[in-house]
């Protein structure tokens, strides 16, 4: 099986330490193929972000079909373009998002999220009620680092989302989601200090990703993920014409 993981930021270094966290929980059978976009932002922090990013993850998309993988999964926790690459995907698309939330809901009645800067919290707002689990989410907490930071000064801001998990969890939360890619290597340190369930939406997502795989489960091309109507497209998105 082949899990087509897409970082849809630039940064190569993130793509690693994705590529890491998804070999750590895949199957010895799973091939983990970590790609991240030729051309966007270094991180994605805003809607500018995302929406320049979009185009790139659609062409990783294209080139993921193109090499017959089983699954892809959009390693950045706003889930961009996932819509888009479910119209142009035959097999399952995930976000970690979506997954994180997911597995969430299966192991307690309660979680938070923390993430990064405050202006991503409406992201993720609206990530929870697209998927169903605003009633289940105790609160999102923003410690307000740059994504950057995650790599630039990795303890210091473990220890700020780890305070910040800390606080959620005195609020009522039972179990905690990773807002971010980024922090895909603190879950273990997390789950073995905080001594609560720590969810990381790379690994959840990995691991759906080869439950569907297993399944043959693809997109379902009869409705709202159906192929793209053919057109042609002009300038640097010709290579979308049909």
């Amino acid at each position: 099986m082949h899990v087509h993981i897409i970082n849809p930021n630039a940064n190569k270094e993130i793509t690693e330490k994705i590529r890491s966290a998804a070999q750590s929980v895949a199957h010895d059978d799973t091939c983990i193929i970590a790609r991240n976009v030729a051309h966007g932002p270094e991180t994605i922090e805003c809607a500018v972000d995302e929406v320049l990013a979009s185009a790139g993850v659609l062409d990783l998309i294209r080139q993921g079909e193109q090499d017959h993988v089983d699954a892809h999964v959009i390693a950045c926790f706003g889930d961009p373009a996932l819509d888009a690459a479910r119209e142009l995907s035959s097999v399952p698309v995930i976000g970690i998002a979506g997954a994180a939330f997911q597995i969430a809901s299966l192991v307690c009645h309660r979680f938070a999220v923390v993430t990064t800067r405050k202006r991503t919290v409406h992201f993720a707002k609206n990530l929870l009620v697209r998927y169903g689990h605003e009633h289940q989410c105790s609160g999102i907490y923003a410690s307000d680092l740059a994504v950057a930071d995650c790599e630039s000064n990795p303890e210091v801001s473990f220890l700020q989302i780890r305070k910040d998990a800390i606080k959620a969890l005195s609020d009522g939360a039972e179990a905690i989601v990773l807002g971010c890619a980024g922090m895909a290597d603190w879950e273990d340190r997390l789950t073995r200090e905080l001594q609560v369930p720590v969810i990381d939406g790379v690994k959840a997502a990995v691991t759906l990703a080869e439950s569907l795989g297993r399944l043959k489960i693809g997109v379902a091309k009869t409705g709202q993920y159906g192929l793209p109507f053919p057109k042609r497209f002009i300038g640097r998105y010709e290579h979308f014409s049909a």
